[in-house]
């Protein structure tokens, strides 16, 4: 009985040794670590920013095939044109013949004074066509013609009035008109063949020559309806 007591004894104190001897071994561990000097904390490194440029390859040069040699165009082959009948000449008429002009025996009037019309001598002008005749001897000869005048003394052509407008701001010029004379010495109808550069002149002058008196034209001694022209001249002296 003592000696199993003894052996309780013993075993305890054993367990109580080895329990003191892990808790040494612990805490020497713990007293080593804290002995250690400190890991040193590794510097951190920031890479440097790396620019990348994407660089477009040179594209390659296109070789254009040569082109093929055309062929020449075959050449038209254009129709001969068909020649056209030529028009049997047509026989010429014979020329007729001219009427002779005979000078008017009339005298032309006395210079007008300052400040009134200064009428001129007619103009012969183309005759009216005389009525055909069935004789070929009378078409052949060459007929006399007189034209009409207005200048006889006899038929009291008066001057036109110069009009009064026209003299205070100086206009003057000279109105070619073209009379048909009746062969009763009569104006049927006036036309201005060519104006004086003034209204009021032209109309003076138409004016004027509507009342005149004309010895008609004549061809072969027989009185005949005429185209004539009268010059009218506006002169301020």
């Amino acid at each position: 009985m003592h000696s199993v007591e003894s052996m309780a004894s013993q075993g305890a104190k054993h367990k109580a040794a080895i329990t003191l001897a892990v808790l040494a071994i612990h805490i020497a561990a713990l007293w080593g670590l804290q002995r250690l000097p400190s890991p040193s904390v590794p510097a951190l490194v920031i890479p440097a920013e790396v620019i990348a440029t994407f660089i477009t390859p040179e594209p390659e040069p296109v070789v254009m095939p040569e082109p093929l040699p055309l062929a020449p165009p075959e050449p038209v082959v254009q129709p001969k044109p068909t020649p056209k009948p030529q028009p049997k000449p047509q026989p010429k008429p014979k020329p007729q013949p001219l009427p002779k002009a005979v000078a008017d025996p009339n005298p032309a009037p006395a210079n007008a004074p300052a400040g009134t019309l200064d009428p001129e001598p007619s103009a012969p002008a183309e005759p009216a066509p005389a009525p055909t005749t069935a004789s070929n001897s009378s078409a052949d000869a060459a007929p006399t013609v007189v034209m009409p005048s207005s200048s006889a003394a006899y038929l009291n052509n008066p001057r036109p009035a110069y009009p009064s407008i026209s003299r205070r701001m100086g206009e003057q010029g000279k109105v070619m008109l073209r009379v048909f004379v009746n062969a009763q010495g009569l104006p049927e109808r006036i036309e201005i063949q060519k104006s004086s550069g003034f209204e009021r002149l032209d109309k003076a002058a138409v004016a004027a020559v509507q009342r005149w008196k004309f010895a008609p034209g004549t061809r072969n001694g027989v009185a005949e309806a005429m185209w004539n022209i009268v010059p009218i001249n506006f002169v301020l002296e």
